[in-house]
């Protein structure tokens, strides 16, 4: 519990740009198979060990003016852009947990969404990145969304463990079908994860609704991104509008 003179809902907004500068590490590294915490953090041009000066999450990017301190090379505006989504994603959150005015589990409720949120933020970004949705990020999503549901709707467990399994199931049918009359990968595996981490959290009677406004985000995205020209053949990540849909879908719920 938060100090009496500190409201509960700021704790999240103070933590979010050091989660923000995580998430950057972890959405470059996790792809590469590089170290995600152990590893120093250095200069991509000159190699010089960053400092915890150099790290403090939006303030060391505009104190150095966007260079680094040793080389004075350009340092790329990823890490701070992924630092502002992250306090977005809080507050965010921060803004519907205070127009739910749910008096029973307010900050379990807060920090579940905060959660839920960044995880999306960096499975959003990596498969934008790679094509890809790790593991390490969906599975522990699907297991904490049904923890979430336990703890503070336990009657409805039963529903979005369904869920889970339903839209694992859906995906992969899909998946295998477009396989097997295309001959190439349509939907991934980690779709299939994704949307079940979506029925763990959202529970089996919003599958239907999550799955039309994850593709409509996808398509609309992929329209503006190909300036409306789609090729039939273009790869197009699934994975951000799922993880757009799966988020706005759990704030409103």
């Amino acid at each position: 519990m938060p100090p009496a003179w500190l409201p509960g809902w700021l704790l999240p907004l103070l933590a979010a740009p050091f989660v923000g500068s995580f998430l950057g590490v972890l959405i470059v590294r996790l792809p590469a198979g590089r170290p995600v915490a152990m590893a120093r953090s250095a200069c991509d041009r000159c190699g010089a060990t960053l400092a915890a000066r150099d790290l403090i999450p939006l303030a060391s990017y505009v104190l150095l003016r966007g260079r680094c301190r040793h080389c004075g090379a350009p340092i790329g505006r990823f890490a701070p852009a992924v630092e502002l989504a992250a306090l977005l994603v809080a507050a965010v959150a921060v803004t519907a947990s205070l127009l739910r005015g749910d008096a029973t589990a307010p900050l379990a409720w807060l920090w579940s969404s905060c959660l839920l949120g960044w995880d999306l933020l960096a499975l959003a970004c990596i498969d934008g990145r790679c094509h890809r949705l790790p593991d390490p990020l969906t599975l522990p999503l699907l297991l904490l969304g049904l923890a979430v549901c336990a703890w503070l709707t336990p009657e409805d467990l039963a529903g979005h463990a369904a869920g889970a399994v339903t839209g694992y199931a859906v995906f992969r049918l899909v998946s295998l079908t477009y396989r097997r009359l295309r001959g190439r990968d349509g939907l991934g595996a980690g779709d299939a994860k994704l949307l079940a981490a979506g029925g763990a959290w959202l529970g089996i009677a919003a599958l239907p609704m999550l799955v039309l406004l994850a593709a409509l985000a996808t398509l609309a995205t992929a329209l503006v991104a190909a300036r409306g020209r789609l090729r039939a053949e273009q790869a197009v990540p699934f994975g951000p509008g799922l993880a757009a849909a799966i988020w706005g879908m759990w704030l409103v719920s």
